[in-house]
């Protein structure tokens, strides 16, 4: 029986309308149309010509048979043609795949096999992947050549129509609709893909939407924020930042490619407000030569996700007077969805505890619904203690719809009601959480857990250590034992295993040392995570 509150009080579409980030550019483009949208080397575009240019991007692929459902693909750098896919796909109704552009053609291949990719726009830098991986399809997708004057190569053609001409058959004015359904797919992001096949993860409208605004919140980001795009808008869509820019009428200035020296110039010259990135990028500012590096007159915040930096390098950016967050999410919830929320207090510790604080991933953020640490086995909290290690859960409206065509993974990852991130942390009495280690990268060595990131911790506090990363080896008498791979400073290259051993040893337990120490450049992913499936195929190898 319904309640009084049931009875003659309808969901009409005067009270109900489906929550989708495509409000924001429209809203947006309506009342601040002359403010900068888009900054691009020379190019500079405002947010009314943005929205045009989306909507013909939508109406244009429409035209040429794109239907509401169906799959658009990008293999594009961080260019403008990028953001607009961001909207004008969706607009269309389709759904938007990002490809990882550092992946082969085999690779690419079967995601536009499986995502049933109807077209392809492809920037000239990877015209050779996209042709093979296209040749290896079945059915051959509409491609659009997004041809950049920016691009510094051979910028070869290999579709059936340029960007700009496809554009050019669109309607700046096309009718703007919402999504009938806040649930319906706005966009499919592949995993990495490391063990089996790259697992398709499906983000519905509502999710998107929530977290974009999210990322103004925790941020406490101003009305016209200046993003620079070190991060890759093929990874979980930018994080949501293409959608969260165009909520806070916000500039994107874009760039093709992340070089330290290019990233300080933008953060000056164009009055960069924020960014966002793995550690690599803080390191490429902090190591920059001193000639190359600017003073910054203006607040600079960065959002770092992924491993935490090391003490010294959060030093060394809150010298060039850029401001550190650090997040933590999955490709799986849209991104970050946690946060190191800071507190005054903690302004006045020495760095060195700063640090140590910085590197927990923190609390759920606003549009997180609920966030905990469970016995992996029994779904039992944790005690918060900062010592007991558990698997985190997450629930809440940006968790993934699911894995596109695999129920079973879907239904495993989403079992019992809850997100199983597969990441293991302890709890701290403050609520905060701190990850240890992936289930898949623990070390149990002679029946001890051993977590590499606190092996890592300990070996970044040797002054000669630019990045570390520890697996585990495989030991005849323990099982597993630590190995570290280490990149060392430059002009530090005297230093030896037995320095870096000797060095844990005064600051881990006996048996967490690292029994074997490889000094060599560290395989990463496009966004600068460490692969560590290819070291511990190293490690076996020793």
């Amino acid at each position: 029986m319904s309640s009084i509150f049931e009875q003659g009080l309808p969901r009409t579409p005067a009270n109900h309308v489906a929550l989708s980030p495509l409000t924001f550019i429209e809203r947006t483009a309506q009342i601040y149309p002359d403010y900068p949208a888009i900054v691009y080397g020379e190019l500079r575009r405002d947010w009314l010509t943005t929205w045009q240019r989306c909507r013909r991007l939508a109406s244009a692929l429409e035209a040429r048979g794109i239907r509401p459902g169906e799959t658009v693909a990008a293999m594009l750098p961080n260019v403008p043609a990028m953001f607009e896919a961001h909207f004008g796909v969706p607009l269309a109704g389709a759904v938007l795949n990002t490809l990882n552009i550092r992946l082969d053609a085999e690779a690419i291949a079967y995601m536009l096999a499986h995502g049933e990719a109807k077209a392809v726009l492809v920037d000239p830098e990877f015209a050779t992947v996209i042709e093979a991986a296209v040749a290896r399809l079945d059915r051959k997708p509409l491609i659009i050549d997004v041809m950049d004057a920016l691009f510094e190569g051979e910028a070869r053609r290999i579709g059936d129509i340029e960007y700009e001409e496809l554009l050019a058959e669109g309607d700046p004015d096309a009718p703007y609709r919402l999504p009938e359904d806040e649930w319906q797919a706005i966009s499919l992001n592949y995993t990495s893909g490391t063990t089996g096949k790259p697992k398709g993860v499906v983000y519905h409208h509502r999710g998107a939407h929530l977290n974009a605004v999210s990322n103004i919140l925790e941020w406490a980001m101003p009305h016209h924020p200046v993003y620079l795009w070190t991060l890759p808008m093929f990874h979980c869509n930018g994080w949501c930042f293409p959608w969260t820019i165009a909520a806070a009428a916000g500039t994107s200035v874009c760039l093709r490619k992340v070089e330290a020296q290019k990233v300080m110039t933008l953060l000056v010259d164009e009055r960069v407000t924020h960014f966002s990135g793995a550690p690599i990028v803080l390191n490429g500012l902090v190591n920059l030569p001193d000639p190359d590096k600017r003073t910054l007159e203006h607040p600079v915040k960065v959002t770092v996700a992924g491993a935490a930096p090391p003490a010294s390098v959060i030093a060394g950016i809150e010298t060039l007077g850029i401001e550190v967050t650090h997040v933590y999410g999955l490709t799986e919830v849209y991104g970050p969805v946690t946060v190191c929320a800071w507190r005054e207090a903690w302004d006045e510790l020495p760095l060195e505890e700063r640090a140590r604080i910085k590197a927990r991933q923190g609390v759920r953020g606003h549009m997180l619904e609920a966030l905990c640490v469970v016995d992996a086995e029994t779904l039992e909290p944790v005690p918060r203690d900062g010592r007991t290690i558990g698997e985190i859960l997450m629930r809440g409206n940006n968790v993934m719809k699911g894995y596109l065509k695999d129920e079973q993974a879907t239904q495993a990852a989403l079992a019992g009601g809850w997100y199983h991130t597969g990441d293991l942390a302890v709890w701290h009495p403050d609520g905060y959480i701190e990850i240890k280690d992936r289930l898949k990268d623990i070390i149990i060595s002679g029946g001890e857990n051993i977590s590499t990131i606190e092996v890592e911790d300990a070996i970044y506090t040797h002054p000669a250590v630019e990045e570390a990363a520890v697996v585990a080896r495989p030991d005849e008498k323990w099982g597993e034992t630590p190995c570290a791979f280490v990149k060392l400073k430059p002009g530090r290259e005297e230093t030896t295993a037995e320095e870096i051993i000797a060095h844990c040893r005064e600051h881990l337990a006996h048996f967490k040392v690292p029994r074997y120490v490889i000094f060599s450049e560290l395989p990463k992913t496009s966004t600068g995570k460490i692969q560590k499936f290819v070291l511990r195929d190293e490690a076996r190898k020793q």
